[in-house]
């Protein structure tokens, strides 16, 4: 049998964590066994469904690099094919006409709290033999609800939860189609995944209770159950509900943000799934690792730092071409202009060691392009009167010098020796001066890159 997965999002939002994470465990269960990954957009909430939101979920998907091999699917444009299902439920007496109003089932609704039961369909316009209904109202127009089976058990073996079984006496009649005969969303679902031949409904545990409807719909309809596995939720840093301080934000917030795809699907293939003590491996190795028996059933946490320290571990081993380009775009949306006299690749790669994120790279070295901002408390720190007249010293050293790293060290360590100081001394002004603050790589390499035009006249500028 070939594996067949799905990543079904409502375009109400934006693809968040949870749902990225949810779509990567079902293209890389789709992967591993040589199956078919499927998109479908459920955009049956017509109100809340817009084509911004799509459009952030197939961005959002693709700078993940999570290939469909069919689709995106829209609900909507399957409508037809929904009102055929349900004329033959219908038919076949599997499904029927409901004419309560609201405010019949509102009170129905009522009287059953007030009595401690369970609010539910009470099943007054469903046919039975024997049975006489009430007469059909004309000015009402009606919903359709499935004939849910009235005893028995819907046992399923969840691939991450275990075996779950919901009494069918739990579960009224539910509506599959509203008054103005649009479908609904649990009927949508129950004949895509049918007809699309989904083997393994892979999905967030907010969906449990929808599956004993489905499964009891799927049968109706003769169709083979697919496997589900239900995810944990994911926490915040605080154990909370994960919610926008914390992570729920559009997925593509991480690439702003500064985080490598890559960087973003190893961690969220950690979330919640684990492969012994292995911390860092590719999508490949992901791809050939990953099952669902690993997966933890409780809920998973949300660790900034855990990603940042990933993030920090991909930039070090980023290609450095690629990473260039990103920086340079980075540094434009700063009104930063990258002269290429100096060698951005180089420049990276003095300084993306001390990065966790693309953001702080491109800050970090935005003073090799433009007049660096000046750290006022380094300043007045280091930048004394006293040591003005060794940096002017060094200053006339620096004027005749061949630009090197090598003569670089050299004529800072004279300036230390023969003004009888310590290495820091010397070398924290001179950061000061040149870079605007008392944070850098060795000195006499961040001088090589930045050039000695640059250098003198940064220099010049303290002590004229």
């Amino acid at each position: 049998m070939t594996v067949r997965t799905r990543f079904a999002p409502s375009p109400t939002g934006f693809l968040h964590i949870g749902g990225a994470r949810t779509a990567l465990f079902s293209w890389a269960y789709a992967r591993k066994h040589a199956g078919q990954f499927i998109l479908r957009i459920e955009d049956t909430d017509v109100a809340r469904s817009t084509p911004e939101a799509v459009q952030a979920i197939l961005d959002g998907m693709s700078w993940l690099g999570l290939d469909w091999d069919e689709g995106p699917f829209y609900q909507m444009q399957r409508m037809d094919r929904y009102k055929d299902v349900i004329s033959k439920l219908l038919n076949e007496g599997k499904a029927y006409y409901c004419y309560s109003t609201k405010e019949e089932l509102e009170t129905l609704r009522e009287q059953q709290m007030a009595e401690g039961k369970k609010p539910r369909y009470d099943g007054r316009w469903r046919p039975e033999a024997g049975k006489e209904l009430p007469v059909v109202p004309t000015e009402i127009p009606p919903v359709i609800r499935f004939k849910n089976p009235l005893s028995g058990n819907v046992v399923w073996d969840d691939l991450v939860k275990g075996q779950i079984s919901i009494s069918n006496e739990e579960l009224d009649d539910l509506i599959i189609a509203r008054a103005d005969g649009t479908p609904t969303y649990n009927f949508c679902v129950v004949v895509d995944d049918w007809e699309m031949g989904i083997t393994q409904v892979i999905r967030g545990d907010d969906h449990v209770n929808n599956t004993p409807r489905q499964i009891n719909l799927l049968h109706a309809l003769g169709a083979k159950i697919p496997q589900y596995a239900h995810l944990s939720m994911i926490l915040g840093d605080d154990g909370q509900k994960l919610s926008k301080r914390h992570g729920a934000v559009s997925v593509m917030q991480y690439d702003e943000d500064g985080y490598l795809p890559e960087a973003v699907l190893n961690y969220l293939a950690r979330l919640g799934w684990s492969h012994g003590d292995d911390e860092i491996f590719s999508t490949e190795q992901f791809c050939q690792w990953f099952d669902l028996d690993h997966i933890t059933p409780s809920a998973a946490q949300f660790n900034t730092e855990k990603l940042n320290w990933l993030n920090a571990h991909y930039i070090k081993q980023a290609d450095l071409t690629s990473l260039a380009k990103d920086i340079i775009k980075r540094l434009a949306l700063k009104g930063v202009e990258v002269d290429e006299q100096i060698d951005i690749q180089a420049v990276i790669a003095l300084y993306r060691d001390r990065a966790n994120t693309l953001n702080q790279l491109a800050d970090s070295i935005a003073y090799f392009y433009q007049t660096p901002e000046l750290d006022q408390a380094a300043l007045e720190k280091h930048i004394t009167p006293e040591i003005v007249p060794v940096m002017q010293g060094l200053f006339q050293q620096l004027e005749s010098l061949e630009w090197t790293v090598e003569n670089l060290h050299v004529a800072i360590e004279h300036a230390v020796v023969s003004n009888g100081l310590k290495f820091p001394k010397v070398a924290m002004p001179l950061r000061v001066m040149v870079t605007g603050g008392a944070q850098s790589p060795s000195i006499d390499a961040v001088m090589a890159l930045l050039g000695k035009d640059k250098v003198l006249e940064r220099m010049q500028t303290f002590i004229a």
